[in-house]
């Protein structure tokens, strides 16, 4: 296993100030004075869809803000399947940081752009800035407890609970297009593997919300939501907000 080298010689340093997710990364942490230091450490990279930046068991040498696109985050069971355990959207940061390996592997599912740190340059950056180190802690304590509603999602919802909670989860964390049309990033096995449902089920699920009028399915890998309070009420209390 190898972690893939995205610091490339063509790489496009843009500048900090055009960056559209800057207030929604760990850089909205950083006080002015600092901004100019942490872009120098950073380089810009894009991945086409299916390229892994990180593999599971690798050595952990870089971090990244994912700037677009969208990424799984997944683990490799014994049988030699593969377990897609979430998603990371732009705003998030991604890669293993105060570890020696990465703990899954990121592969890009849309084309994507990031804004990659070596690993132990940004960890003395963040011990030397104590608002990074704030920002590191919350986010993990976010995503602590993202892991425990997951959790609770495939041991306790039904069905339809699970697949409106993703629905509501991607509409809330997505761009939609200018006809408020949004992608889907995973295939139907890939959602089922997500969800703990089976392939049929996920897609039989989609075409009965379809035929409800909560969503309406343009094409295969998008959707369109027309009714987010419906979805709401089918995945119960504590449904993501869109």
């Amino acid at each position: 296993m190898y972690l893939r080298s995205v610091v490339r010689e063509n790489a496009v340093a843009g500048p900090c100030a055009g960056c559209a997710v800057r207030e929604r990364t760990i850089c909205a942490s950083v006080p002015d004075s600092g901004r100019a230091d942490l872009a120098a450490l950073r380089r810009i990279e894009t991945l086409r869809a299916g390229e892994t930046l990180a593999w599971e068991g690798a050595d952990s040498s870089i971090v990244a803000n994912l700037c677009k696109g969208v990424l799984k985050r997944s683990l490799m069971l014994a049988d030699g399947r593969e377990q897609v355990v979430g998603l990371a959207y732009p705003g998030a940061m991604v890669g293993r940081l105060f570890g020696r390996t990465c703990d899954h592997s990121l592969t890009a599912l849309t084309d994507a752009v990031l804004c990659v740190f070596a690993r132990a340059p940004f960890e003395r950056f963040a011990a030397a800035h104590p608002a990074i180190e704030h920002a590191l802690l919350m986010r993990a304590l976010d995503d602590l407890s993202r892991a425990e509603r997951s959790m609770v999602m495939l041991a306790r919802l039904s069905a339809p609970q699970k697949v409106a909670t993703f629905l509501l989860d991607l509409a809330g964390r997505s761009a939609p297009d200018a006809g408020g049309q949004i992608a889907i990033p995973l295939s139907r096995q890939q959602l089922g593997d997500l969800l703990g449902l089976s392939i049929e089920t996920v897609s039989r699920k989609l075409r009965d919300f379809a035929r409800a009028g909560y969503i309406a399915l343009p094409g295969y890998r998008s959707l369109v939501v027309r009714d987010a309070g419906a979805l709401a009420t089918v995945a119960g209390p504590g449904a993501p907000a869109r």
